[in-house]
């Protein structure tokens, strides 16, 4: 079965601040490459997305928060999500090394 991949505005805000930081580091074709990269294994999430393991936030709210990482050490992105019915909704994507979120909003 295939799932519906959708990212929420905050998780878009998260990769726009992120992009443009590599940017303003003048990692121009480092930062396209990142980019599509994590597009890429955030499109993947549409199939078997329960291969995610549980995130560290799955902890304090009353549903199942997986995160998808990116990235090598010490550059990880943590992209933390949650199945509904037949979608796959992206909440944040977060540097590894930033503290765990205190609340998963799922509106």
């Amino acid at each position: 079965m295939a799932f519906r991949v959708e990212i929420t505005a905050r998780a878009k805000g998260n990769v726009d601040v992120i992009l443009r930081w590599l940017l303003s580091r003048q990692a121009g074709d480092a930062a396209r490459r990142w980019f599509q990269g994590l597009t890429d294994v955030v499109a993947s999430l549409s199939n078997f997305p329960s291969r995610c393991s549980l995130a560290p936030e799955s902890a304090v709210v009353p549903f199942k928060v997986r995160q998808l990482t990116y990235g090598r050490k010490p550059r990880v992105y943590r992209v933390p999500s949650t199945i509904e019915n037949d979608a796959v909704i992206v909440h944040h994507t977060r540097h590894g090394r930033q503290k765990s979120l205190p609340v998963i909003d799922r509106s």
